[in-house]
């Protein structure tokens, strides 16, 4: 700033002048000029006027061209860097994401059958902690793809606009200049022209003088002198009329250039450059704003690992454990006193039951549980080695699933049946024969899944627990409870379920396409046309078992036959 008449700021150029009259400066308060002379705004104040210029780079920096040149570059290498500076926030953003699901992935325990089993809430809180920290990474995933698009692609297009903005204005400032160059160079040649057409003038002018005063000189000598003197300086008076009009073009181009060219071009250099700063501006808000737009969903990621936190109830899993393994079994007897003293051994009480001497190791020996074979799915699994209680719950839970499976299948059999129904009374909607494939293979399903019923109700029975009996006409399932067949006096630490419980239940019905001879082991002859039981299905080996009407059973070529 300068003195306190007369002040600059960085934004505006402004003067004042003190209205009180006891100042003493008569210049203090003064007029504001033309506004054709320059733009000035005034600013009325009970004891100080202000007159504000606004200032701009076309009026004030017209001169300073590398200056411009260099802070315009430096403005675009800042918005490139913080472009650079998104980018590589994305990718920390996207890295520590995948980080996350791969941490959640590794500590997933999902495909491990005893945990799906295992219904502790500790444990399911756990994997609803890894669930929700996936949920945690899709949000940080999400928040560097907002970064990349909302910032990145949008800031670099306008960094190229920009750029080829301002090359363009700093062309324009460069040819510019150089047509005054060009004009200024003309000026010098008329300028070095007019100089030497003028002295030749001048020394044909002084030859004239000296022919003239010579006495030997003739007439014609003189006029001849005359006449080059005369030519002489019409030639100078063209070449100085030429300098005149060329020094008159150059000025009027200098002028425009640094009163219209160059101040047009910087300005335009100038709302550049505010742009710039404004997307630059924009970009720092929208930095902060899209983290911002993100924490709702993280904080109820947050939330629900806290809720499951307090969900667990460390009551209800030490009673699930007890749930899950209780063997029903009774602690073993004591083991008698065998007095060899007396040379006769005791008579054993017939009511004392009688335990193998490897009780104690079976007690707590695991329990395993022989899996079926994936590619048999009518084989009904084997719970005989596990303990009563076990074993009730197991097969209860098994038939649990059979029965919503039925029920599924039995839904999607109404349903073909109806529509069928509506295709034969409508052909237009579509062919009925087409439904009949789906409709038998429902129809096979829902025989194969009452069959798989039947076979764990039995053992459900043998093992004391509800029998779940199945009423075709109502295509219901009523619970009876059945007295338990096993006595307090039992055995129960051998093996007592060897016994073979499996009843043969027919899936389908099939006839034979061909003949065939059943010599190989295992299979069973048939005649074309003859009208089979299916009892299981090809396990893809080509081969089917049947039952013939004489209560034969076997194997005969899954391609020999046809299901109806």
């Amino acid at each position: 700033m300068t003195s306190s008449h007369g002040k600059e700021h960085s934004k505006f150029r402004f003067r004042f002048g003190c209205s009180n009259k006891s100042c003493g400066k008569k210049n203090c308060d003064w007029s504001i000029p033309s506004p054709s002379d320059c733009d000035w705004f005034a600013v009325r104040h009970p004891r100080i006027r202000f007159l504000f210029l606004i200032m701009d780079w076309g009026s004030d920096l017209w001169d300073q061209h590398d200056v411009i040149e260099r802070h315009t570059q430096s403005g675009l290498d800042l918005l490139d860097r913080y472009v650079k500076f998104v980018k590589d926030r994305a990718e920390i953003e996207q890295n520590y994401a995948k980080q996350l699901r791969n941490l959640s992935k590794k500590y997933s325990r999902r495909g491990i059958k005893e945990d799906q089993d295992t219904k502790l809430t500790n444990q399911q809180a756990f994997q609803e902690v890894l669930n929700e920290l996936n949920e945690y990474a899709g949000q940080r995933e999400q928040l560097s793809e907002s970064m990349t698009l909302s910032i990145c692609v949008e800031l670099s297009r306008n960094l190229q606009e920009l750029r080829l903005e301002r090359k363009n204005c700093l062309c324009e400032v460069k040819k510019a200049q150089q047509n005054l160059e060009t004009s200024f160079k003309q000026l010098e040649i008329s300028k070095k022209r007019f100089e030497k057409e003028w002295k030749e003038a001048e020394k044909a002018n002084q030859q004239t003088e000296k022919v003239q005063q010579d006495i030997n000189s003739t007439k014609a000598d003189v006029d001849k002198a005359k006449q080059h003197a005369h030519a002489r300086v019409h030639i100078a008076d063209e070449s100085k009329n030429e300098y005149a009009s060329q020094l008159q073009r150059y000025n009027k181009d200098q002028n425009s250039l640094y009163h219209s060219e160059i101040p047009s071009v910087f300005k335009k250099l100038q709302e550049l450059e505010e742009r710039r700063i404004r997307l630059l501006a924009g970009g720092y808000v929208q930095f902060s704003e899209t983290e911002k737009n993100i924490l709702p969903n993280i904080n109820k990621c947050l939330d629900s690992i806290i809720s499951t936190g307090r969900k667990i109830d460390e009551k209800q899993d030490t009673l699930a454990l007890i749930e899950q393994y209780r063997s029903g079994a009774a602690p073993p007897a004591d083991v008698e006193f065998e007095d060899y003293s007396q040379g006769v051994k005791p008579a054993a009480s017939d009511s004392a039951p009688h335990l193998p001497k490897v009780r104690i190791k079976q007690l707590f020996k695991k329990n395993k549980v022989t899996s079926p074979d994936k590619n048999m799915p009518s084989l009904v699994e084997d719970f005989s080695r596990l303990p009563p209680d076990q074993r009730r719950r197991r097969l209860q839970d098994k038939m649990d699933d059979i029965q919503k499976e039925l029920q599924r299948e039995t839904e999607q059999s109404e349903a073909l049946k109806k529509m069928k129904g509506v295709y034969e009374q409508n052909s237009q909607l579509g062919d009925p024969s087409s439904l009949q494939p789906q409709i038998t293979q429902t129809a096979h399903n829902i025989a194969r899944l009452r069959g798989e019923l039947s076979k764990y109700q039995v053992q459900l029975t043998e093992a004391g627990g509800e029998t779940l009996q199945f009423s075709p006409a109502s295509s219901e399932y009523i619970a009876v409870l059945s007295e338990s067949s096993v006595s307090p006096s039992d055995n129960i630490y051998e093996c007592g379920f060897d016994e073979d419980f499996d009843v043969d239940v027919p899936i389908g019905q099939c006839k034979a396409l061909y003949d065939f001879d059943g010599s190989s082991e295992g299979a069973v002859s048939m005649q074309v046309g003859e009208q089979l039981s299916l009892m299981d299905e090809d396990q893809g080996d080509g081969w089917v078992r049947v039952q013939r009407a004489n209560g034969d059973v076997g194997y005969v070529p899954a391609s020999y036959i046809k299901i109806i």
